[in-house]
């Protein structure tokens, strides 16, 4: 059993790494099992298709963002600290090397129709990340949460989106004062 775990390990990380770096659709199964070193009888055992194995690379992003910004809002800070934290997370995301944007967006793009099970992991992420944000909007301010989370969530994807097109510190640095423009209004 131990030898089967490996081979589906190398071969999510490989699919992952590919299909950040390189593109979905750019990616074939051939591709993945050369270089997760595996047969293709292998692949099928772990995943039922190639559309099973992009869920379950989007599905392990999602829990690795999932557990960052769990982190930071298990510190019990204060929400504007919390929020601000999270969008600190992002911004050191942006400046990563090898940074090619969002996973998510990334999927997105190439998986347009909103029943293909990509588009609903992605969907799920989305909805996911908009209910944190949200929530933790509403510990600040009396006015409805869901306006100011909808900004926050849209100045992460313009940070996201441009973040791997230039020089990431601008941006960053323009996300970040967007975001804290963002919280003081809703302080005030």
């Amino acid at each position: 059993m131990t030898n089967v775990s490996e081979a589906r390990l190398r071969l999510l990380a490989t699919a992952t790494r590919i299909f950040y770096t390189e593109g979905i659709h750019a990616v074939g199964i051939d591709r993945i099992v050369a270089e997760a070193k595996v047969t293709r009888a292998t692949l099928y055992r772990h995943f039922a298709s190639k559309d099973d194995l992009i869920v379950c690379y989007l599905q392990e992003a999602d829990q690795a963002i999932r557990l960052q910004v769990d982190d930071i809002v298990a510190r019990e800070l204060p929400a504007l600290d919390t929020l601000r934290a999270i969008a600190t997370y992002i911004a050191e995301g942006i400046r990563t090397p090898g940074f090619r944007g969002c996973a998510f967006l990334n999927a997105a793009a190439e998986y347009p129709d909103p029943t293909h099970p990509v588009h609903k992991a992605v969907l799920a992420h989305r909805q996911w990340f908009s209910r944190t944000i949200t929530e933790q909007l509403a510990r600040v301010g009396s006015a409805p949460a869901e306006p100011a989370a909808r900004q926050f969530v849209m100045l992460r994807d313009g940070a996201m989106a441009t973040g791997c097109l230039h020089d990431p510190e601008p941006i960053c640095e323009t996300f970040l004062q967007g975001v804290e423009g963002l919280l003081q209004l809703r302080a005030a």
